[in-house]
């Protein structure tokens, strides 16, 4: 399990049911895990846009953490990797337009077919 340095100031819990999200805790009880897949988007937004925009992101993640308490940071709210029926699910997008910063996809497909 990876340990990410933007979150080192937080406890990490080992969950032995989860060996590839590293699980934060608040000193308030507040608790986060930060999905692989989730991290790469973060790392990806870091490298091409602001470092203000950076740090407004891991801003609103940390408020939306103290705000729900328990949160998976996930890739996929639909198929995660983080199974847990206490915490909610959160993808890159869901925190991003809370800041009104909407990335748009271009991974999609041709509209030409064969």
């Amino acid at each position: 399990m990876n340990k990410y340095s933007e979150w080192n100031e937080y406890k990490l819990i080992v969950d032995k049911d989860n060996p590839f999200s590293p699980l934060y805790e608040l000193e308030s009880g507040e608790q986060f895990y930060v999905e692989p897949a989730f991290y790469t988007q973060l790392t990806n937004f870091k490298e091409l846009y602001s470092i203000k925009d950076y740090e407004r992101v891991l801003d609103k993640m940390l408020e939306l953490v103290k705000e729900r308490k328990r949160i998976v940071f996930t890739y996929d709210f639909e198929h995660p990797l983080t199974k847990n029926d206490d915490f909610i699910y959160l993808e890159f997008k869901d925190v991003t337009d809370l800041l009104r910063i909407y990335i748009e996809d271009k991974s999609r497909g041709s509209d030409y077919g064969d």
